[in-house]
């Protein structure tokens, strides 16, 4: 829950900026009984449905778990089905950047999945290993089958350390979630990742041996990556180097001073939105962060601390005569850079048994129509979330939005009724430039910014801070995995 004084502060941030809280809740779509109640102090406004079917959900974190729980809310007797094979415990993973730089720690992001699960749920700790969508039957690793009406695929994505040299054995670790293995896989390396609870904790020690060694005087080389693949969060990577740039300049100007940050980043550009990229080169241009786009991290050799990059650039090249127009050649070097820190943002992919599958695709997420999320080839699969086949959406923000739709077009086709519900692309991240600062980016298919409050989206606020770093958690938890809001 929220505590109170910090709502009355948010209320005053609020205000400064001519927006009163009323407003605010309901431009983020919430009730102030939400933001203050845990989620046995309210009541949905949903309306029941008394149609019937067998629905099944691969996937028990914050996509799954909100989609059963809007689904239950809508059904006067629902036969909803969760197989999720690590059913202990789930974390809140927009705040591992927070974890990486010392703000949270491990047990402000951890909680258990029995605490959210919805009553009318069945849970089934396997694992989905294959599909067969013709005859609507799924098998699960112990062997069972089973059947349904009605399939959603949220089983979020993989992290690929397989395709980075050096780093294979995290692949097999990271599988089997064998926290203790990878935390000595990466002990006195001073490399680390976010995209792991464990990872986050490295992160964090690493951060702060940096920082002794830079305020004792020595220089440093921090490096981070941004990888060739679509990931969760893509503001992450550069989060936690605003953070260490944060914390460096805590400590002393010597310290920060003393450390030299780059990012490296396999895209063209620093953010798909030009209005929040021009922001990001401001900023970067103000703290002295250096960044060079169209790097691919391929190599790290833990031992003698160095990283190698795929630098790549187009050339042109002969001339076609039939399109009349020159060819463009790749030219590509490989450039190997030691550093004394190294934040690593891995690959990532579908599951293979997902990709692999009948219901998989080319590029292994499920393909989906991008506004309804059903299935291209099947009508009665549904997909959201970081395993969905759409341009935009591997945020937690965007699955506030996508299982609202995925639950009515699910109803919609049980009651005999065409898919109205679309989700339109809404994507936001609030990007941590600072301890106490967040520019909270949001926008659609259009590409453009797209606000929710009346305030300048690209500029840094406090009132943002707030809301990433204290209120959003108790949303998700209290309000998503609830099916509320």
């Amino acid at each position: 829950m929220v505590k109170k004084d910090l709502i009355e502060e948010f209320d005053i941030e609020l205000r400064k900026n001519g927006i009163n809280r009323r407003e605010a809740l309901k431009l983020m779509g919430i009730s102030g009984s939400l933001l203050l109640m845990n989620n046995k102090a309210y009541s949905t406004n949903l309306n029941a449905s008394d149609v019937k079917a067998k629905i099944v959900i691969v996937g028990g974190g914050l996509a799954g778990i909100s989609t059963a729980a809007r689904l239950s809310n809508s059904l006067t007797n629902p036969d909803i089905t969760i197989i999720e094979p690590n059913a202990k415990s789930v974390s809140y993973q927009a705040g591992n950047t927070l974890v990486g730089a010392g703000i949270y720690d491990k047990n402000d992001v951890i909680y258990e999945t029995k605490e959210f699960l919805p009553k009318t749920v069945k849970l089934i700790k396997d694992k989905a290993v294959q599909f067969d969508p013709k005859n609507n039957k799924l098998r699960v690793q112990k062997g069972d089958t089973i059947e349904y009406d009605f399939l959603v695929i949220a089983a979020g994505l993989v992290l690929d350390f397989e395709k980075i040299e050096g780093l294979e054995e995290l692949e097999y670790l990271y599988t089997v979630q064998d926290s203790q293995k990878m935390n000595k896989f990466f002990k006195n390396t001073n490399a680390s990742t976010i995209y792991n609870v464990d990872g986050a904790v490295q992160t964090w020690e690493n951060m702060q041996k940096t920082i002794y060694e830079a305020n004792n005087g020595k220089k440093q080389q921090a490096i981070f990556s941004h990888p060739n693949t679509p990931i969760k969060c893509g503001g992450a990577p550069k989060k936690i180097m605003y953070l260490m740039n944060s914390r460096l300049n805590e400590v002393s100007p010597k310290a920060r001073q003393n450390v030299n940050m780059h990012f490296y980043t396999n895209s063209s550009k620093m953010f798909s939105v030009k209005e929040y990229e021009d922001a990001i080169i401001q900023q970067f241009k103000v703290r002295d962060m250096k960044y060079s786009l169209n790097h691919n991290l391929t190599k790290v050799d833990l031992k003698n601390k160095t990283a190698t990059f795929d630098k790549f650039w187009n050339e042109k090249g002969s001339w076609d005569p039939d399109l009349e127009e020159y060819n463009r050649i790749i030219k590509h070097i490989n450039l190997e850079i030691p550093y004394d820190f190294l934040h690593i943002t891995p690959p990532m992919k579908a599951a293979p048994e997902i990709a692999d599958s009948e219901i998989g695709s080319s590029k292994g997420w499920v393909p989906v129509n991008k506004e309804t999320l059903q299935h291209v080839k099947y009508d009665n699969i549904f997909s959201l979330g970081d395993i969905a086949a759409i341009p935009l959406g591997k945020t937690g923000g965007s699955i506030r939005k996508q299982y609202k739709v995925v639950v009515d077009n699910i109803l919609s086709l049980m009651e005999g009724k065409e898919l109205k519900a679309k989700y339109d692309g809404y994507t936001v991240c609030p990007i941590i430039t600072d301890i106490g600062k967040v520019m909270l980016a949001e926008f659609d298919w259009s590409m453009k910014p797209k606000p929710s409050f009346p305030l300048d989206p690209t500029q840094e606020r406090y009132i943002w801070w707030l809301l990433k770093s204290y209120i959003l958690k108790p949303m998700t938890q209290y309000g998503m995995l609830s099916g509320k809001i």
